[in-house]
Parts: C-alpha cells; structure tokens; sequence
C-alpha cells in the first residue's frame, strides 16, 4: 500500500491537467472571440481543427511511448516523457496569449485565426504527452482496489482545487478590454504549472518492480509487437471502452460548456469585472470538496464504480438544468455549488471506473497497452473542446450575439450554453453508457484475480 504522501503527490497530476483544462476552456475562446474580435466562426473552425489534431496526437503519442522513452531502464517508460511534457506544455501556454496587439483580426483575420490554430494545437500537442502517460501511471500503479480508490479521491480534492484555480486565479490578471492583460496572465498559469511539476515527481516516480515488469514485457514483445492501427482498431472495437469514452465525452462536452460560459455570464448579464467570477467558480468548488465525503460513503455501500458515474452524471444533469433561468450572482452561486456535488462525485470514481476497464482490456489481450488507451480516451475527452466552439457558434449566431452590442436575445443564448445544453449533454452520456456497457463488479472482481496470476 503506497503512502498518503505518494498518492497526494499523484493528485497534483490532476492539479495541474484541471489547472490548464480550466484556464484554457475558461479563457482561451472568448479571448479571441471578444479581446482580440476575431469572429465567432473563425474561433470555431480554429476549435475544431485544434480536436482533430487530437485525433491523431493523443493515440500516437499513446502508442508511441508506450514503446519506447528515454532513460526507461532508469526511469521507466512514463516517467521521462511526463516531466518532459510538464515543462514544455507550461511554456507553450504562453504562446497563446502571445499574439502582437497590433494585429487586427477585424480587418485582417486570417493571421490571427493562424496563430490561433497553431499556438492551441502546439499546447495540446505537448498537453497529450505529459497527461496520456500520466494517465497510463494510475492503472499500473495502484493496482488494488483500496488503493484505486483512495488515490482517486485525494486526487479528486486536489485535482478540483486545480479545476477551481484555472477558473479563479486567471480573472485576478485580466481584465475584460484590456488584450495586453491576458499575456500575463498566461506567464502566471506557465509559472504555476512549472511548480507543480516538482510536486508531482514522487507521485509519477515508478516502481523498481514497474520497470522490471516493462523490461520483461520489452523482451517478450521484441519479436512480434502489433502495429498502431491493429491496437487502435482493437481499442476502438471494445464496446466497454467505447461507452466509457463516449460517456466521457458527453460529461466533458457539457463541463466545458458550463465552464467557458461563466466570463460570458459575468462580462454580458451580471455586467460586472472578471473577478465577480471567482465567488461562482468558488460555489462549483464548496460543493465539489463536499461531496467527495458523501459520494465515497454511497461507493462502500453500492460498491460499483460504473453505477456511481450515471448517479453523479444524473445528478449534474438535473442541477445544470436551473442554470437557464437565473440571472444574478448569487443565483449562479448557489446552482454551481448544487452542480458541483454531482461534478465532485463523477471526478472521485472516473478513474477508478477507467481502470476497470483498462483491467478488462489486459484481461483478455494479455499484454498492457495503456497507453494507446489512454490515447483514445484523450481523444474523445478533448474532441469536447469542437463540440464546445460549434455549440457557441451556432448559439450566438442564431440569438445575433455582438460582444459590442448585448441584446436580450443573445443573453438567452448565454443562459442556454451554460444549462439547457451542458444538462441535455450530461444526460445523453448516460443513455449511451447505459446501454453499451455490460462491465458488472462479478467481472470486474474477477478480472482483478487473473490480474495477479498474469503479472501485467
């Protein structure tokens, strides 16, 4: 059993994944949208095209170093490649609040729209190979049940913290009408994300019987090794791990509407300054931290980590919903802290829910690719990034949204992207995983024991 010290310093991982995932949905669209005036369908294909990059980096890098990482017979075959990521992916998110304030994307867009796509796509690219194999830790690390779940939910307090400080600590940098304001408010989120990786090292740090157990399986595989598309095709066909990913992507799709949509509440219908956002971003945190409490109680009692991500998906979609229909601060405040007990469930029991899976998978194909694993599961995760662009997309250009000009209409267009929608998302990701997944905990308990006796 690994340590309380080893298992919080894996949670800074989350930390620091929620830390960019938060800032960069919170702030990186409306950024272009309103500050830099680039038009909503520019920022939208830009979107898009950033979530078809992730089609092909997240399983190739997946695939990739699940082959092969410098220094591994030392350091293992994660280890390297996430403190490398870390570092880069930490600088390159300066680069995206770096364009010249002197370019004008009203009159010349297509230089700015450039610079868009490739400063998001040089974050995410960098973003997958750090977090695919941080990721891929979790399932080979802590293999027992006690210890999946405690690390998931100290993971989850830490790793809700760093959702909280993407939302929280950006507004206290910028201001809404001042683009030179977002420059350095990316050189703080770099900085923070650089100190974290010293906290995460001991938490990613592999095992000595981690590496021998990569070694072996190095030599075993050494001869015949099923190629990329063979393992993605594979991956891809396995329905269990198809409704988990799907179930994710709607749940993310629907985060990321709800978390993006908060500058636009603050900034068109409260009328107020970007830091009236944090105490709405503080309620989601209040009721998520809480909640972590209640949900791993339920859990001993129901003892089945699929079933507590449709009660906690069911919960969100019901508190998302009131969402649409107020307009004041405190009445964000109070629908975000009643969301966020559904949100701090789904996040305590997404991992250990996945490792079942991952669990599955090895089973029954007798080798440990988690890695190209991780890689679908990233894709479909960050593809909720183009089903967030093209949902404000078509919203505000059919409520005629005009950042100069806030008619009601377009406000209602801002109420729908942070509750209709978001709930009507969460519940979809339900329906899918409903009927698609047949992993029941008999499976699962078995899976576990053949685990052992194939020492993978």
């Amino acid at each position: 059993m690994f340590s309380k010290r080893i298992m919080a310093s894996y949670g800074f991982g989350k930390f620091i994944a929620e830390f960019f995932t938060g800032a960069f949905g919170a702030i990186v669209f409306m950024f272009y949208e309103t500050e830099v005036g680039l038009a909503g369908g520019y920022a939208a294909l830009a979107t898009v095209i950033y979530s078809l990059w992730n089609a092909f980096n997240d399983p190739v890098i997946g695939y990739a170093t699940n082959k092969f990482a410098p220094l591994s017979k030392k350091y293992g075959r994660r280890f390297p490649w996430i403190i490398i990521g870390l570092v880069l992916c930490s600088l390159s998110f300066l680069a995206i609040f770096a364009i010249p304030t002197t370019w004008n994307a009203k009159e010349h867009p297509l230089p700015v729209f450039l610079w868009m796509v490739l400063s998001i796509c040089l974050f995410d690219g960098l973003y997958s190979l750090w977090e695919v194999n941080y990721q891929s830790v979790y399932p080979d690390k802590f293999r027992t049940d006690k210890e999946r779940t405690m690390t998931a939910a100290i993971s989850t307090g830490i790793g809700v913290l760093g959702i909280a400080s993407g939302f929280i600590i950006p507004p206290l940098f910028f201001e809404y009408g001042n683009r030179a304001s977002y420059a350095l408010c990316g050189l703080v989120i770099a900085g923070i994300g650089i100190l974290c990786t010293l906290l995460v090292i001991p938490g990613v740090h592999e095992t000595k019987e981690m590496i021998e157990r990569f070694s072996r399986q190095q030599k075993e595989n050494a001869i015949e090794s099923p190629s990329f598309f063979t393992q993605m095709k594979k991956g891809l066909k396995d329905k269990n791990l198809l409704a988990f990913v799907l179930f994710l992507f709607f749940y993310q799709s629907g985060c990321m509407c709800m978390t993006s949509s908060i500058n636009y509440v603050v900034k068109y219908i409260l009328a107020e300054r970007s830091t009236q956002s944090t105490p709405i971003f503080a309620g989601m945190l209040v009721g998520a931290l809480v909640s972590i409490l209640i949900w791993t109680q339920v859990a001993k009692k129901m003892q089945n980590n699929q079933k507590m991500l449709v009660v906690c998906a069911l919960f969100m979609s019901a508190f998302a919903l009131p969402l649409t229909f107020v307009s004041t601060q405190l009445g964000f405040i109070i629908c975000m802290s009643l969301w966020g007990l559904g949100f701090g469930g789904f996040w305590t029991f997404m991992g250990p829910a996945m490792a079942d899976v991952i669990d599955d998978l090895v089973v029954r194909q007798k080798r440990r690719d988690d890695g190209i694993i991780m890689g679908i599961r990233a894709f479909f995760m960050r593809f909720s990034y183009a089903s967030q662009a093209v949902v404000f997309y078509l919203t505000h250009k059919l409520t005629g949204f005009n950042p100069d000009n806030i008619t009601p209409l377009a406000k209602k267009g801002i109420s729908l992207h942070i509750g209709l929608i978001p709930s009507i998302f969460f519940l979809l990701g339900v329906i899918v995983f409903l009927s698609m997944n047949t992993l029941t905990p008999q499976t699962i308990k078995s899976n576990r024991q053949l685990l052992k006796q194939l020492d993978v």
